[in-house]
């Protein structure tokens, strides 16, 4: 689940709270070229105020409009389809002839949003179900491979980080990087067992860890969830996690410094046993190469390959504009 809708469970607790009926829609299917993931979330309100997003916008007014005149055509928990035809989809919004389908929940007290929440702001995986033929609501552990499900009966989804970044140090770039990867929705962990850095590092939302970095690459378990990248500019620390990570299934693993740097580096490495098929997995110089100079554009350059790297994607070494060919 991404913050996007997270916020949207926030708002719609908000005004639950406040005495308003809301309706949820969670995306449960989409078919061709579709503007929001499976999962993605919108509540209506009943005065046809809106959080979140499902397509571009109209199928949002045809809710907005169901919602303010009680005209959804069932009580309990229903399925609706947008998109059906090439002319609905136009009509919708929905690129490319696509079409999707949402579950619709008028949310109650029972539906355990406040739960859930504080599921997700502890840092934890909650697998909610939602009985379709009673509205029930159970909650409970994610398993770290659980993903939505839709039968005849439930409707489970996955709530809470689903992305881990465990960054060494704490200095600068990382105080960029760091409020920036929790917007991204990565739970994320800070290792810096260095007085002068750890004792001036607060983050909301980020945990500190004060233990040495290879120590922590391994108590972290990292899987193919989990990106490492290491900031501190410093071999003694820098080298110890990259040791470990590398020899993990981590979806990414970067480091800062220059291309000389890397070269020195990767040559230590191998002096511990890092093998060269292992050394090729490093991102180094971390990021995405796009003329970034300072922290916090090193910071987005990091992200951005982090969120190639995730989707699978490979994006090649751009050409600068002073250099490219016709």
């Amino acid at each position: 689940m991404d913050t996007v809708d997270t916020q949207v469970l926030s708002k719609a607790d908000e005004w639950m709270r406040a005495g308003h009926a809301v309706v949820l829609g969670t995306v449960v299917h989409t078919w061709g070229s579709a503007p929001r993931p499976l999962g993605a979330l919108v509540a209506i309100r009943d005065d046809g105020q809106i959080a979140g997003s499902v397509s571009g916008g109209c199928i949002e007014d045809d809710l907005i409009d169901k919602v303010r005149r009680n005209a959804l055509p069932f009580a309990l928990p229903g399925r609706v389809k947008y998109g059906i035809s090439a002319d609905e989809a136009n009509r919708y919004g929905l690129p490319c002839g696509g079409t999707l389908e949402l579950v619709l929940e008028r949310l109650t007290p029972d539906s355990q949003v406040d739960a859930l929440l504080r599921g997700i702001g502890g840092g934890r995986q909650v697998l909610r179900r939602l009985d379709l033929r009673t509205g029930a609501v159970v909650l409970s552990e994610a398993d770290p491979a659980a993903s939505l499900r839709l039968d005849e009966s439930a409707l489970l989804t996955v709530h809470g980080p689903r992305w881990r970044l465990l960054i060494i140090g704490a200095g600068q770039l990382t105080q960029y990087l760091a409020p920036m990867a929790l917007a991204l929705d990565y739970q994320l962990l800070v290792c810096d067992p260095r007085e002068e850095y750890a004792d001036a590092w607060s983050l909301p939302g980020a945990t500190l860890l004060r233990t040495m970095p290879d120590d922590t690459v391994l108590a972290c378990a990292p899987d193919a969830h989990t990106a490492i990248v290491a900031l501190t500019h410093d071999p003694k620390l820098d080298d110890l996690a990259l040791m470990e990570a590398l020899r993990s299934p981590a979806f990414y693993v970067g480091a800062i410094g220059s291309q000389r740097t890397q070269q020195q580096r990767k040559d230590r490495l191998r002096e511990f046993g890092v093998t060269d098929a292992q050394l090729d997995s490093l991102h180094g110089p971390v990021g995405l190469k796009n003329g970034a100079r300072t922290p916090p554009e090193i910071a987005v350059s990091i992200l951005a390959e982090l969120t190639a790297a995730k989707y699978g994607y490979r994006i090649p070494r751009p050409v600068p504009i002073g250099r490219a060919e016709a």
